[in-house]
């Protein structure tokens, strides 16, 4: 039975991940990681709770005490490492948050696996003979920057993050190949567009225009709409991650992409056409979703287009999208619609 370290499981794609994980990949017992800051909750985990196994720890990244004792205690064999600050807009209010979590925690995780798999206790243990240590890095397409009308982002594509968030995801990108290349630590990193689906965090895109649809409240779109990004499925994303964790070539890094570009305006008038279909508008001032859609100041330093080329996964290791975005964007109202009508 091989250990794996889940660190940011009970955040959104963290918790879509666990339990599909221990479905489909019965030789692994996972320990989640978690702080629960207002960004995880443990109900995301319900339907494993008591599942023999996983087990949870709460705490935070940044406790080197913490997390020696977790892989000491539990003999932690790999590790898949979500847990990070995320919301861009947050960023940019407090960013040495983001600097903490994202970097200095994946700092303490990438040194504490490293010490302890190179440690006589881990090396000489019998039942981790054949295991070769793991450290999975979920990262982000934002470190790559802002792309123009047309191209895709690349693994050699160069590093230019523009906000504090991106910034802090590249750097502990860096940190993570450093320690392939300086100390031979066995590390994948992937870099996924924009999920979305199921137990996002109300923050989000998203789960904000449901959210404030169904309360006739504005929707509110940054600067003219026109900003894209490539949408990928939390499930998909699952079924990625997977894949580059079990089969992914050592040092290596992986993008994930949903090849769903769409500008937020169309994401918006989208979700409100659907609204319109499966919770119709019966009292109020307005007679569909879409009159709400408000246009805001823009986010400072806003990128405007992200798409991500998927083929090195895809050619390598079989990965492919099962949902486009009309079915993924449909299961997705479905749910929040049960959440925010209960």
């Amino acid at each position: 039975m091989r250990t794996i370290l889940v660190t940011g499981g009970a955040g959104f794609i963290g918790s879509n991940f666990i339990p599909w994980f221990i479905e489909h990949y019965p030789d692994y017992r996972v320990i989640n990681m978690d702080l629960l800051t207002y960004a995880g909750d443990l109900k995301n985990l319900s339907e494993i709770a008591e599942h023999p196994r996983y087990h949870f720890v709460k705490g935070d990244i940044s406790d080197r005490e913490l997390v020696k004792d977790t892989f000491e205690r539990y003999h932690i064999t790999s590790v898949i490492h979500f847990a990070a600050e995320s919301h861009v807009d947050n960023s940019i209010k407090n960013p040495d948050l983001f600097i903490r979590t994202n970097i200095n925690g994946t700092f303490t995780l990438l040194d504490t696996a490293y010490k302890y798999w190179m440690s006589e206790p881990f090396i000489y243990r019998d039942e981790f003979a054949d295991i070769s240590p793991r450290f999975h890095h979920i990262s982000t397409d934002e470190v790559y920057g802002s792309l123009g009308d047309s191209g895709l982002f690349t693994e050699s594509t160069p590093y230019a993050p523009n906000s504090p968030y991106s910034a802090s995801k590249a750097s502990s990108d860096m940190l993570v190949r450093s320690y392939h290349h300086t100390f031979g630590l066995d590390t994948i990193i992937t870099n996924c567009s924009n999920n979305y689906g199921v137990k996002q965090h109300d923050e989000k895109l998203i789960p904000t225009i449901i959210r404030k649809a169904l309360a006739h409240e504005p929707i509110p779109i940054y600067g003219d709409g026109l900003n894209v990004r490539d949408w990928l499925y939390v499930t998909d994303h699952c079924r990625g991650i997977a894949l580059a964790f079990t089969h992914g070539k050592r040092g290596e890094s992986y993008n994930i992409g949903g090849k769903n570009e769409q500008t937020n305006i169309y994401i918006a008038k989208k979700i409100c056409q659907i609204l319109d279909e499966l919770a119709p508008i019966v009292l109020g001032d307005i007679t569909k979703y879409s009159e709400l859609i408000t246009f805001v100041e823009d986010r400072a330093g806003h990128d405007r287009r992200y798409a991500i080329d998927a083929s090195k996964i895809t050619d390598e290791l079989g990965w492919y999208a099962d949902e486009d975005f009309d079915s993924g964007i449909l299961k997705t109202i479905q749910w929040y619609l049960k959440r925010y009508k209960a």
